[in-house]
């Protein structure tokens, strides 16, 4: 770890300098022994100065090959959650000192589930599964209620975690089920609450134990009602086994409130194939879901042949129906540059983070864009520049000819100072995040 001039690491430098110039005071994190701030300590959304900002500004070629990314250091000003003036640098003026950090977008995390972790609890492994999907089922059923008891603090925890890697925005699934009923949805809400200056989300119902296999049909109907903003769904043939019955019941039910649609899809064989196109079928037939539905995982993808799977892009790209991958690899590889070459929106995230389903969830996004760099080969400056927009919901400093497009005066003050000279090195190396500012508030 770098340390500046008085012995204390560069990131804790730079956390009291943010924080003294903006007239707040670190908090320590009870979790560990490194200063982090809550929201209680970022509740002031003024204005803010900052000069020494690292900002890409374009490429360096040479025989028409990007060789590397210019960058340059800039004066940066935010006010009432916005970002208001990017100026020359003004090294002289009373102001918050990044450093030299790269400015880069605040991370998202699109895939998530913080309603039902471990994490800030007891450590506990993946037990040995049994009986498939509907043996989880039986297993989530019996652990549950126990889980339940402190959900709101272990997803304040798992928050803190995700901001501490530089993400500042989920879109989480919550359980809506027979045992859950509308419980964990509002344990979760009143952590959203307590962490809304500093962190925001967006909600998927999600019927975990099938949608008629539990009967959970009563509960998300009333879920659709409350503050949630996709209608989810999981494997309609293995679980509830009737693909159209819980298609069309998604699809009803998001239209009737509004709200958009976010399916888990594991199936790989036929019957993944099938979901995926009755999908498309049914947004083409009501065109307000276009640019509101989600297939997460989605893995029937990855087993198509390169033919079939340049069909069905085309057709999620028409249908405005976007991927949500977890970026799995072994000898499961999605076909990520497929669907952006049919113009699909591609998001990831990192799905179970030390639960009952997944041990090795580590809270980086950017860790997934590196991932996928790898194995997609992108190790050029330049598709490693544009391999970032996984890690921060497709938004890049600069468009593919290498022309700033961010940060510009009115986007929202959503950002990360990083450790690193440009989008590429962060992407490549993983950069540590010095530090947060989430809607105008610093939250490290």
């Amino acid at each position: 770890m770098k340390t500046s001039g008085n012995g204390i690491s560069r990131k804790d430098f730079i956390r009291h300098s943010v924080l003294a110039v903006a007239g707040l005071t670190l908090i320590p994190n009870m979790m560990n022994a490194s200063p982090f701030c809550d929201e209680n300590s970022t509740s002031v959304k003024g204005k803010m100065s900052l000069k020494n900002v690292r900002l890409e500004t374009g490429f360096e070629y040479q025989d028409g090959e990007v060789v590397s990314t210019k960058t340059d250091l800039f004066y940066v000003e935010v006010e009432n959650g916005k970002i208001t003036k990017i100026a020359p640098n003004q090294p002289n003026a009373k102001a918050v000192d990044a450093k030299g950090l790269l400015m880069l977008p605040a991370f998202k995390d699109m895939h998530i589930h913080l309603d039902k972790t471990f994490y800030g609890d007891q450590w506990q492994a993946v037990r040995k599964r049994t009986g498939g999907i509907k043996g989880m089922i039986e297993l989530e059923q019996k652990m549950l209620p126990e889980m339940l008891k402190n959900s709101t603090f272990k997803a304040e925890k798992l928050i803190e975690l995700l901001q501490s890697k530089g993400t500042s925005y989920a879109r989480s699934h919550v359980n809506i089920e027979p045992t859950s009923k509308l419980q964990s949805l509002k344990n979760l809400q009143k952590a959203l609450e307590n962490k809304k200056k500093s962190f925001g989300a967006e909600l998927v119902a999600f019927p975990q134990h099938g949608v008629f296999y539990t009967d959970s049909v009563p509960y998300l109907k009333e879920a659709a009602k409350m503050d949630i903003d996709f209608i989810g769904g999981v494997d309609p043939f293995n679980i509830d086994g009737d693909i159209e019955k819980v298609v069309d019941f998604t699809v009803q039910l998001a239209l009737d409130n509004k709200k958009g649609i976010d399916i888990h899809l594991h199936e790989t064989g036929d019957s993944g194939l099938k979901t995926v196109e009755y999908l498309i079928k049914k947004v083409n037939e009501n065109t307000a879901l276009k640019g509101k539905t989600y297939l997460s995982h989605c893995f029937v993808l990855g087993k198509l042949e390169a033919a079939k799977q340049e069909e069905i892009a085309e057709k999620l790209g028409e249908a405005q129906i976007g991927i949500v991958s977890t970026i799995p690899f072994g000898r499961l590889i999605m076909p990520i540059p497929t669907l952006y070459k049919h113009n699909v929106t591609v998001l990831t995230g990192n799905d179970s983070i030390v639960d009952h389903w997944n041990t090795f969830g580590t809270g980086s996004v950017l860790q997934k864009a590196n991932l996928m760099a790898q194995l997609y080969g992108y190790s050029t400056e330049f598709l490693l520049s544009r391999s970032l927009k996984l890690a921060t919901g497709n938004v890049l400093p600069l468009d593919d000819k290498g022309i700033r497009q961010w940060p510009k005066s009115g986007d929202k003050a959503d950002f990360v100072l990083i450790n690193a000279s440009c989008s590429a090195e962060a992407v490549s190396r993983i950069s540590e995040v010095e530090s947060l500012v989430h809607d105008g508030n610093i939250v490290f």
